[in-house]
């Protein structure tokens, strides 16, 4: 069952987000200490990073123009330079933490985004009409989510009918340092949420809501594309 409070997660990651340059570090793969932590903790190397990359954002079609959800934004570190390539797409970006979207709205001031907006909300209840977008993005968010069930039905409920459904999210069993990382520090500190899925619980999952699934791994991660 799953007991986490929302509010514990929200002073967790507003936590992380006095620390955004130390995270945005190891998400983007740029500093020393970045890469080894991707490396050592997630099991992406520098080599396979770019592939990490594509399984995060390569559900999104080439000159997307609809309505995009991204949940949760973080810092906005990874998507934001993807949303550089969509300039006729209508974005909204929502984050349960402000010290996060404070990060990301400054972000894309600095991008000049201007197709970019953010929201403070919670993924397991939406502040959006049933159907509202064409695509939701989740890049590293499933495993932090408190009430995994509704944020799957409230990510299903924003998509209308042939909507994409995409992005990446850790998965136990792939790396036993991993996992024991995530067990030891990530969950002792309420950064994660148990319980994790695996590949083969997501799949099961997913196929459950949507008409057609992709899954692939990279390291300790499942990228997924859906079409509903």
């Amino acid at each position: 069952m799953e007991k986490h409070s929302l509010g514990r997660i929200k002073e967790a990651y507003e936590g992380v987000g006095r620390y955004a340059w130390a995270y945005d570090g190891m998400m983007a793969n740029k500093s020393f200490f970045g890469r080894l932590a991707m490396r050592c903790l997630w099991g992406i190397s520098e080599k396979n990073y770019p592939r990490f990359l594509r399984l995060a954002f390569g559900g999104i079609p080439a000159g997307f123009g609809g309505r995009l959800l991204e949940v949760p934004v973080g810092t906005g570190v990874l998507s934001l330079p993807e949303y550089q390539k969509l300039p006729q797409a209508s974005v909204t970006c929502l984050d349960y933490s402000q010290e996060m979207l404070s990060a990301a709205r400054e972000r894309a001031e600095q991008m000049e985004l201007a197709q970019v907006s953010f929201c403070q909300g919670d993924v397991g209840n939406l502040p959006f009409e049933d159907k509202s977008f064409d695509l939701v993005l989740s890049v590293n968010g499933f495993h932090v989510f408190p009430n995994k069930s509704k944020a799957y039905i409230e990510t299903w409920r924003m998509l209308r009918r042939g909507g994409i459904f995409c992005g990446c999210m850790y998965v136990r069993g792939e790396n036993h340092i991993t996992d024991l990382f995530v067990r030891q520090f990530c969950q002792r500190h309420e950064l994660f949420c148990p319980p994790y899925e695996t590949a083969e619980s997501l799949k099961r999952r997913l196929e459950g809501l949507y008409e057609q699934v992709e899954l692939s791994l990279v390291g300790s991660f499942a990228g997924f594309v859906c079409r509903k």
